[in-house]
């Protein structure tokens, strides 16, 4: 979910803040301690800095420079030059692409690939000419599917910030920074995830934080408005779900705008944000392989930055005509520890184009999904790919049926199946029905496996069992992990 990627180290001595913030002023380290032991903060599991010098800095300065300056502008067929040079590149430097498409000499010779290929070899596309002195991971929140570790550099996560500006700006809003300010709150609703607070050399020292609004994180459940209220965030981002508890809190301050990612923002709950947030709501299209790749407009997403090359394929990998739904898929050479040549995101849409200004249009983006227990207990699929993700599986298909037992259908993990099973029944409760299946090719739905099903669409199935007899189903939704 988050954009401000937490930073994890990979040996075992943990990190010192000189270390971690290179460039930490006086006044930003002083506002990272207010950060850390407010009287209000969270219990903050986690610690992550920017990592950047001076050159750093300078490069994501420069990055931000040609954002604004340089047309998002292509053809059907006729990529911009860069991603020709960045093929050839791919092909001779990088393992994956060596090895899974030998003799290809042009782009579109080069076969597409999936997140199934990243979580099963990660390192094969970080090119050999790249140093490793600067490599770092991080984990995806697995909205749609198993969790995946991500390899990146620190310049890659620091690039965010420009991207968000641009996203900011197209409704008039202009992100500050600055020392003493906190520009960012990164607002999550579930049952665990990583949560800190960090001081941005990008914003001037201005400070960020990755919150989880479930009130077990917390001291008090009060201390949530207090802690928000007191650093008085620029902007709040976050997703459909988020927003919705965010909104039951009695904030007395206003943020300049929200950014909304990661799941399908309907255009009623956009609306019902803004009137209660009196700010724009901001809906990008974003994915943590490659970060924000669009911003919502009237004719549909439109892409924004200039090192980032769209197709919409089909289940053969050939790309198809402007109009033609198929698999959005795309190609950016802003992380050099993660190649992404012709990567298959996943999502269906179709590609426009106003004048040469490519739009993704008739998205279909990732929605969450409601799993209720036997006993009536509400589960996010979030906390469920939270669960699974210590098992080596390759693939899974997660299926409720109208009398609320589970299907669990999977590639992999042959030997681990029953402590896969403890998992989930713990998740769930202890007299939750589950039957584990393998995956076949069956379980496919046009080339891609559907990670989370439901047949529990009607409200009025659980009406009265959990008191929820006034709300509707997205609020259901949105209440997931207060019982998880």
């Amino acid at each position: 979910m988050s954009e401000m990627t937490a930073i994890f180290e990979i040996d075992d001595r943990p990190l010192t803040d000189e270390e971690r913030f290179p460039l930490l002023s006086e006044a930003g380290r002083k506002l990272l301690l207010r950060l850390r032991e407010h009287r209000h903060a969270p219990r903050f599991n986690h610690q992550c800095g920017d990592r950047l010098n001076l050159e750093a800095v300078e490069r994501i300065r420069q990055f931000e420079i040609e954002l604004r300056t340089t047309p998002v502008t292509w053809t059907v067929g006729q990529p911009p030059a860069w991603v020709h040079e960045f093929t050839q590149f791919c092909l001779e430097t990088v393992p994956f692409y060596r090895t899974h498409s030998a003799g290809a000499a042009a782009f579109h010779e080069v076969g597409t690939f999936s997140r199934a290929d990243l979580n099963r070899e990660p390192w094969s596309f970080v090119s050999d000419s790249v140093p490793l002195d600067d490599l770092i991971y991080y984990t995806t929140s697995g909205t749609t599917g198993h969790p995946l570790k991500v390899l990146s550099h620190p310049e890659v996560s620091g690039k965010y910030l420009p991207l968000l500006k641009l996203a900011l700006a197209t409704r008039g809003v202009t992100l500050e920074g600055g020392e003493g300010k906190v520009s960012i709150a990164v607002v999550c609703a579930q049952s665990v995830t990583y949560t800190y607070a960090t001081v941005s050399s990008v914003l001037g020292q201005a400070g960020t934080i990755k919150i989880n609004l479930n009130p077990g994180q917390w001291n008090s459940p009060d201390d949530r408005q207090k802690y928000l209220d007191d650093l008085n965030p620029e902007v709040y981002s976050g997703d459909p779900l988020s927003f919705m508890e965010l909104t039951k809190l009695p904030l007395k301050t206003r943020p300049k705008a929200l950014v909304s990612s990661s799941m399908t923002l309907l255009p009623g709950w956009r609306q019902e944000l803004e009137n209660h947030f009196q700010c724009p709501v901001i809906d990008v299209y974003s994915m943590n392989e490659c970060r924000l790749m669009a911003v919502a407009a009237e004719q549909g997403y439109v892409i924004v930055p200039h090192d980032l090359y769209v197709e919409i394929v089909d289940t053969e990998g050939r790309p198809c005509p402007p109009g033609v739904a198929g698999e959005v898929t795309v190609t950016c050479n802003r992380n050099p520890f993660l190649s992404l040549l012709r990567y298959r995101t996943g999502d269906r849409a179709t590609l426009e184009f106003h004048g040469n200004t490519p739009v993704i249009a008739s998205f279909e983006g990732r929605k969450p999904t409601l799993f209720v227990s036997m006993a009536g207990k509400v589960v996010n699929n979030i906390d469920v790919s939270t669960v699974l993700y210590p098992f080596p599986i390759a693939q899974f298909h997660l299926h409720q049926n109208k009398d609320r037992s589970l299907v669990l259908k999977l590639r992999g993990a042959e030997s681990e199946r029953e402590d896969i099973r403890k998992s989930i029944v713990k998740l769930f409760g202890r007299k939750q029905s589950l039957e584990i299946q393998d995956l076949t090719d069956k379980d496919t739905e046009r080339g891609k496996v559907l990670q989370y099903t439901s047949d529990i669409s009607d409200i009025s199935i659980i009406d009265g069992v959990m008191g929820y007899e006034k709300m509707t189903w997205p609020q259901i939704m949105a209440r997931a992990w207060h019982t998880s």
